[in-house]
């Protein structure tokens, strides 16, 4: 009987040793083509079906859309994005324990093609919203395998580190934007111009792609990927029975709960759900961080303190109110506690605390982002759909296009980024990681000032694209001022041995932003697009001054990270 290679054992020593893995791709290893364009045709699916994704929420059932509101669409589509991130922990967990990066990676792009042709099965006469939602949580299951894995497979690649392995990921991240820029041209042109479903299909077969050419050049990666394991095979199968019983459960209750929620079984509202999911999420945050740096008595009594808040504030503010205050209250006094510590103690704290400290700072100033550079396929989105003129010598231009516009200048502004950072460093005047990150919510609140700006001064009119063109420029200076930085960052600044955990803490700020990226554009719905654009930006840039005038002291306390 054959093995599949993707489910021995590899040691460390013999990755990377076949004949067909020493073959050569424009300098790097043979292998770093086979995951640049599986990677490259999983952004194309991932962001072309999120370019009509919300769209196709909104649009009317006589356009063939859902004819969701757009408070309903956006918060579907925040727990759509952010539950793609949380899920990227569990996947790193299945690969590191159970299967390898290579089984999961092949694994999750089959979920992933699963998921999007089951969002396209009602071009057949199947209900639209079970095979709607079913293909979304097949993609975040999908997606959650592949993702994290696919980029632990590159750097095993380069056993040797360095600038090597360095330059092998900036060729990786080009596949990733290129993947990006695409997937919405094509499936955002089917979607809107022909049929949804049609647009849905066209991310599967891209997926498919991926798939056959990475079984096709699978060989070329030697043996890297392969499960690393010091279990024996027994335990690796208990541990697989167990993680697909608990998979089983959860999918279940998942299911569930949507079901009974779409068919007004319970009166929970999605919007609801979303909010106490960021709620959750916070606040889990806020107790790992107090538990790492004040101890397991203090982050025990902060639990129960907000629990108790909770219900003591919902009889007479409202559940939605009483959720907020209580995490806030908990965080305040999270922070409070560690700024007395400080103060008290000055010299007293170890240098592994203060720089956990500054990573939950890190974390804040992460998902503040997010939850705006996110709108871009929310709010921004339903922007360029409905007040854009879009119209050219006749030809109307799908919305979904201006999607790929910011990865168009990530592929041109990432190698200029690159040597700025360089030049800086060599001139003595390279900005701290702080200060980067500040400069990375300015560019951001910058953007959403310039399409606020756009709109207002439509008076009613559709707006020139290009005021979205600009938009899009400026948040992509500040993606690339915070994203690969704060990547970075966190690996230097983590403390021995938790490194994976703190990595982890970088996947849910992300996904804490995607979140409130959803409820923050569902207020379109009662509020003109040029007053919400104002409110972010104003609430992004005032988070970006405040980051800027605390970067000394956070610098600080980071010590000579740098």
């Amino acid at each position: 009987m054959t093995k599949d290679p993707s489910t021995e054992l590899a040691t460390p020593a013999a990755a990377g040793v076949t004949a067909a893995s020493q073959q050569r791709w424009f300098g790097h290893p043979r292998g770093l083509a086979t995951l640049f364009f599986t990677e490259l045709w999983e952004r194309f699916s991932f962001y072309g079906m999120r370019g009509i994704l919300i769209l196709f929420m909104a649009a009317a059932v006589s356009e063939g859309g859902l004819g969701f509101s757009t408070g309903k669409s956006a918060a579907i589509y925040g727990m759509y994005t952010a539950m793609v991130y949380l899920l990227a922990l569990p996947g790193g967990w299945v690969a590191d324990t159970l299967w390898g990066q290579r089984r999961a990676v092949f694994v999750g792009g089959c979920i992933i093609a699963t998921g999007h042709f089951t969002m396209a099965l009602p071009l057949f006469g199947l209900p639209e919203l079970p095979f709607f939602f079913g293909g979304l949580i097949l993609i975040v299951l999908g997606t959650g395998l592949l993702k994290p894995n696919v980029s632990t497979i590159v750097g095993e690649l380069y056993p040797e580190g360095g600038a090597r392995r360095d330059a092998g990921f900036s060729v990786f991240y080009m596949g990733i934007n290129l993947g990006a820029f695409s997937g919405p041209l094509v499936c955002g042109w089917l979607g809107e111009n022909v049929n949804w479903h049609l647009g849905f299909s066209a991310a599967g077969f891209g997926m498919v792609l991926g798939l056959i050419q990475y079984k096709l050049g699978d060989k070329y990666l030697g043996r890297s990927g392969l499960l690393k394991s010091g279990d024996d095979a027994e335990t690796v199968a208990r541990k697989t029975r167990s993680f697909y019983a608990a998979l089983g459960l959860v999918i279940g209750l998942v299911v569930v709960f949507v079901s009974l929620a779409t068919s007004g079984v319970i009166t929970v509202s999605l919007q609801q759900v979303a909010t106490w999911l960021g709620y959750g999420i916070l606040l889990l945050v806020v107790l790992f961080f107090t538990y790492l740096t004040l101890g397991t008595a203090w982050a025990g009594s902060l639990l129960a303190a907000a629990v108790v808040a909770i219900f003591v504030l919902q009889g007479r503010y409202g559940t939605d109110a009483a959720g907020r205050w209580s995490v806030l209250g908990a965080m305040a006094v999270f922070i409070a506690a560690n700024v007395f510590n400080l103060a008290l103690k000055k010299g007293g704290v170890s240098m592994e605390k203060r720089r956990l400290l500054v990573i939950f700072w890190l974390f804040l100033l992460a998902a503040m982002f997010w939850s705006g550079f996110e709108q871009a396929g929310s709010s921004l989105n339903l922007f360029a759909d409905s007040g854009t003129d879009r119209t050219f010598f006749g030809w109307l231009m799908p919305a979904s296009w201006l999607q790929s516009v910011n990865p168009m200048f990530i592929i041109t502004m990432a190698p200029v980024f690159g040597v700025l950072w360089t030049w800086l460093a060599r001139m003595k005047a390279n900005p701290p990681i702080p200060v980067k990150f500040a400069l990375g919510l300015l560019g951001l609140a910058a953007g959403f000032f310039v399409i606020y700006w756009g709109a207002a001064t439509s008076h009613g009119n559709l707006a020139s694209p290009a005021w979205l063109v600009v938009t899009y420029f400026l948040h992509t200076c500040g993606e690339l001022c915070l994203s690969p930085v704060g990547l970075s960052s966190i690996t230097k600044l983590a403390p021995k041995g938790r490194v994976g955990q703190m990595m982890g803490v970088w996947f849910i700020g992300s996904a804490l932003g995607n979140l409130i990226a959803g409820l923050v554009a569902g207020r379109l719905e009662g509020m003109e697009s040029q007053q919400l654009f104002w409110n972010v930006g104003l609430f992004i840039g005032s988070a970006g001054l405040v980051a800027m005038l605390l970067a000394p002291a956070v610098r600080k306390l980071m010590g000579h990270v740098e």
